[in-house]
Order: structure tokens, then C-alpha cells, then sequence
């Protein structure tokens, strides 16, 4: 009896706890809970602790409310110019209203991956393969608008559509690598010419400034070379026509007689002997009449007088150069005056007669006129 009154209190208590289990539902947060009753839907139970009629009401679908990513596998598209390519999407979506996902489509994520397939290939179908992998944007705007249409009326939102990857077979890839480092190479050999022709420009630019420099340099160097040759022409001119005024005045400052004259063509003959060449020489006639002059004053050279007499000196221009700012003028004056005495006293040293009748009291000077008063009568 006390078995039989237990084990009913145990029926009693598993009764109760069935039927609390049966009444109330706790339905998660972002979740909503279809219900039925005799298998029709009574209503939705949102979030939180909620009564239902047990062995009536039964909780059918627990809905997820949240924003939903979908990952679809790769599928194959054919492009417009006939190539078979792969593309990965990701869908986000989000069920709005849980009643019409639950009865108006039976799986509404199979319904979306087949309608994003359908429309990808109907998008994708209308362009080439360049185009296809350049415009993402495109696929992607396409895909939302067709699928946001078309999953309205089962409770969804598509908030966004994503191309994932698309891959081109491998024939194509390679080929697309080759045509891509064909079109870097020519780029780098287009970048590399464009540098050789600046180079070139600017070698040839520098070339042509250092050839105008060194013209101008040498023009600049031929005309200070040219004025400095021919600034000393002058000079040299001037020089040789002042040492000729010098000797010639000297001459006729001298009164060279016979004597000297015959004295200077015995130096001038070793001279006329030097050299290899001379085998055979002449002896001038005027040298054989000096030599008789030297040997005995009887006798004299034809043109050359026995005694010379004083004459008027011959005034010869100006012996200083002509050159204006010439800075060696003192120089010059001092080298004249050196020259006349040097010849003065060769003149002396080879005719000391004359000498001592030029220095004897009542002589006249050289280059003194004899009729001027105070001349010597005997002259």
C-alpha cells in the first residue's frame, strides 16, 4: 500500500513538471518563436519568458532575427567571349519578418544561393573576361538589386552582396601573366629610353655650352695673342729703327776716315772664310784698295775720303719709341746713351790719332759745323 501511494506521487510530480515544461517557453534575445496550434500558426512569441497551452500550442520555428553572412561555394560562369570561370559570393542578409520566411519558402538560404547563382550568370554572361574581373562594383550592385526584389515577399533583406574571388582557368592565367609582364617590360624599356634620351639631350646640352666656351676662351686668347704680337712688333720695329738711327748718327757723328774703314773690311774677312760650305769665295775689289789704303796713304778707295771732315750732324727723328704708355722709355734713353759711348770709345780705341787731334785744343767736334764762328783757320 505504501509502494502503491508512492509510486503515484511520483507519476504526479513528473506530470507536473512536464506540463510546466509544456507551458512555459523561453525564447532567446534576437529570436522569434513560431507557434501552432492544431497545426496552424497562432503566433509569434518574442524574446523572454512566455505561456502556451500545452498539448495545444506547440512551438514550431525559432527564428533568428540577426543579419545572417551566407558563404556560397565556387561557381561556373561563363563569360561572354566563351571562358569558364569560378566566382565565390557572400550574401548578408536578414529576415524581417519571421512568419513569411517560415510559411512562404521552405528553406529561404537555399533559395538564396540558387537565385544569386541564376542572376551572377545572367550578369556575368553579358561581359568579357577583362570586364569581368575590372568590374566588381557592377556584379555586386546587380546581384543586390535583383535579389533584394526577388526575397521581399519571403521576409528578407539582402543588405549586401560580395564577389569573394574570381578565377580565370589556368591556361588563361598564365596567358594573362605573360601579357602583363610583356606590358611591364615594355613600360620599363619605354621608361628606360625616355632616360637615355634626357641623358643624351642633357650630354649633348653640355657639350654645347663647353664647345661655346671654348671658343669664346681660344677667340679671347688669339686676339690678346694677336695684339700681344703684334705689341711687340711694334716695339721690335721700333727698337731696330732706333739702333739704325743710333748707328747711322753715330757714323755721321764719327767722320770715319779711310783708316777705319780699311780696318773693318780686314775683321769682316775670317767672317766671310767661316762655314763648311764656303769652298770658294770672292774677295771684293773694295777690300784690296782698304788693304793698300791701310799699307800706305797714298792711295785711296774710290768714295771714301783720306781725311775726314767734320760735317753737320744729320738729324734722324726721334729716337724714343712711338708707342704711347710705354713704360721701359727711361730704359731706352739709358741704353741710347750707353750705345753712343760704347761707340764713341771703339772709335777712340782704333783711331787714337784722330783722337788726340779731336781733344787738342782748337779742334773742331764732332758734327760741328767748320763755318761757325770760332773754328780753327788751319782747318
Amino acid at each position: 500500500m505504501g509502494t502503491a501511494l508512492l509510486v503515484l506521487l511520483l507519476l504526479v510530480v513528473l506530470f507536473v513538471v512536464v506540463m510546466l515544461a509544456k507551458t512555459v517557453r523561453i525564447v532567446p534575445q534576437a529570436r522569434a518563436g513560431i507557434v501552432e496550434r492544431f497545426g496552424k500558426y497562432k503566433g509569434t512569441l518574442p524574446a523572454g519568458l512566455n505561456i502556451v497551452i500545452p498539448f495545444i500550442d506547440r512551438l514550431r520555428y525559432l527564428i533568428d532575427l540577426r543579419e545572417q553572412v551566407v558563404s556560397f561555394p565556387p561557381q561556373p560562369v561563363i563569360t561572354e567571349d566563351n571562358l569558364v570561370v569560378s566566382i565565390d559570393t557572400v550574401i548578408y542578409f536578414q529576415v524581417t519578418d519571421p512568419v513569411t520566411a517560415t510559411y512562404e519558402i521552405a528553406n529561404y538560404i537555399q533559395a538564396v544561393e540558387q537565385l544569386t547563382m541564376t542572376t551572377l550568370r545572367n550578369i556575368v554572361g553579358g561581359m568579357d573576361l577583362e570586364q569581368t574581373l575590372t568590374s566588381r562594383d557592377e556584379i555586386n550592385t546587380g546581384l543586390r538589386g535583383v535579389l533584394d526584389e526577388a526575397t521581399g515577399k519571403w521576409g528578407i533583406r539582402v543588405n549586401r552582396v560580395e564577389i569573394k574571388g574570381i578565377d580565370p582557368p589556368p591556361s588563361i592565367k598564365d596567358a594573362m601573366e605573360k601579357q602583363m609582364r610583356a606590358d611591364r617590360d615594355k613600360r620599363a624599356l619605354i621608361l628606360t629610353a625616355e632616360g637615355q634620351r634626357q641623358s643624351a639631350i642633357l650630354t649633348a646640352e653640355g657639350n654645347k655650352q663647353s664647345a661655346i666656351l671654348n671658343a669664346e676662351g681660344d677667340r679671347e686668347s688669339l686676339i690678346l695673342r694677336a695684339q700681344a704680337d703684334r705689341e711687340a712688333q711694334i716695339l721690335r720695329a721700333q727698337g731696330e729703327g732706333q739702333a739704325i738711327q743710333t748707328v747711322f748718327q753715330a757714323i755721321h757723328d764719327g767722320q770715319p776716315d779711310q783708316s777705319l774703314l780699311a780696318y773693318q773690311y780686314l775683321q769682316m774677312m775670317p767672317k766671310i772664310a767661316e762655314g763648311s760650305a764656303n769652298k770658294v769665295w770672292v774677295i771684293p775689289s773694295e777690300i784690296t784698295k782698304a788693304m793698300e789704303g791701310l799699307g800706305s796713304s797714298i792711295h785711296e778707295i774710290a768714295g771714301i775720303p783720306k781725311d775726314a771732315t767734320p760735317r753737320t750732324r744729320v738729324d734722324m727723328g726721334p729716337a724714343e719709341p712711338q708707342l704711347p704708355g710705354s713704360s721701359a722709355d727711361l730704359e731706352m734713353r739709358a741704353t741710347n746713351e750707353a750705345v753712343q759711348e760704347a761707340i764713341a770709345a771703339a772709335e777712340s780705341a782704333a783711331n787714337p790719332g784722330r783722337a788726340a787731334r779731336s781733344t787738342a785744343p782748337g779742334a773742331t767736334a764732332p758734327g760741328a759745323d767748320p763755318t761757325e764762328p770760332g773754328a780753327p783757320a788751319g782747318q
